[in-house]
């Protein structure tokens, strides 16, 4: 009988493209979704139908924790990636922040303990490390909060800890740094630049131009997940592993690049409504992810460049690009 694995979160961009992994190399998913009466399963009903027959999908909410015992039960390996991540909410509605992402990653830790599973993957973000000290950043640099959002998600990473360290519970976190690809909400700043691309606009309207950001393809991200569940427990529980390219660019530059490779000649400004308070801006990410190569031999896969032509190839279907709605300003 095939194992099961399950994620929290698998309705979402980064999710949809784990569970899609996972299925690929043989493995049955139990997927959890955020209960809605539309009956939606997000990404995950965009999905081929041969990976879907592999999926077991659950109807549930991490903040519920009978919801996380329901999805944790007889799973060898549960990734738990459900959480709020967008910046500029978490600024209108911090609570929201603390009980998805706090209390909803305690729910998780608590069934992982009582159903004694072999192995949790918990999701962290490069945002828990703020502004950069020091370049690139490795997992010893220091967790700065300088948004609600990242305060939320440096607590829940501080409650792994605390549950391996005190319980024994088998757990691992990975720290994606910025992750883009297919699939990606618009409150990114890569789908952001390709929809109004692709929509017409002659004119950029964007968030701070000069942060630098460390992006990461969606599929190596996946691959980091699926390399952290099944590498060696004395290799990798305990520990915290970042996940990144270690090229860091600007806003500016990266909208020009994608500019470029569409093929587009536009005007990129900054939005002033899109800017965040001037301190709780992060000015540069850039990951080591020395660390991670070292323990279990991943590396990213593909190129800046290549990821991008991939992105932009996807937004351009008129199917996928309808979903978004590239004038507005998504949160």
């Amino acid at each position: 009988m095939t194992e099961i694995v399950a994620v929290t979160g698998a309705e979402g961009f980064i999710g949809s493209h784990l569970v899609e992994r996972l299925v690929r190399h043989g493995q049955r998913v139990r997927a959890m979704v955020l209960y809605n009466s539309f009956d939606s399963r997000g990404w995950l009903d965009t999905l081929p139908a041969d990976v879907l027959a592999e999926v077991e999908v659950l109807p549930g909410d991490v903040r519920d924790a009978a919801s996380a015992n329901d999805l944790v039960r007889g799973a060898r390996v549960v990734y738990h990636l459900a959480a709020l991540i967008a910046i500029p909410y978490s600024y209108r509605a911090p609570r929201s922040y603390v009980d998805t992402n706090v209390v909803g990653t305690l729910n998780v830790l608590e069934a992982v303990r009582a159903q004694d599973t072999t192995r949790l993957v918990h999701t962290s973000t490069s945002e828990t490390y703020g502004t950069a000290r020091t370049i690139a950043i490795d997992e010893t640099h220091p967790l700065q909060a300088q948004s609600p959002y990242a305060a939320s998600k440096v607590a829940a990473d501080k409650l792994v800890e605390s549950y391996h360290l005190s319980f024994g519970i088998q757990a691992v976190t990975l720290c994606p740094f910025n992750t883009f690809g297919p699939r990606q909400s618009a409150r990114a700043v890569i789908p952001t630049v390709i929809t109004q691309i692709a929509g017409g606009a002659h004119t950029l309207a964007l968030g701070a131009l000069t942060p630098t950001r460390d992006f990461l393809f969606v599929e190596d991200t996946a691959a980091a997940f699926h390399t952290l569940g099944e590498a060696p427990a004395s290799a990798v529980v305990g520990e915290r592993f970042n996940a990144g390219t270690g090229d860091e660019v600007s806003v500016g530059t990266l909208a020009a690049d994608i500019a470029r490779l569409m093929d587009a000649e536009v005007e990129i400004v900054e939005d002033v409504e899109r800017l965040r308070p001037k301190e709780s801006e992060v000015m540069r990410l850039c990951a080591d992810a020395t660390y991670l190569r070292e323990r279990t031999g991943w590396a990213p896969r593909h190129t800046r460049d290549a990821g991008l032509r991939k992105t932009i190839a996807w937004f351009r279907d008129p199917a996928n690009l309808a979903r978004y709605r590239p004038g507005d300003y998504t949160r």
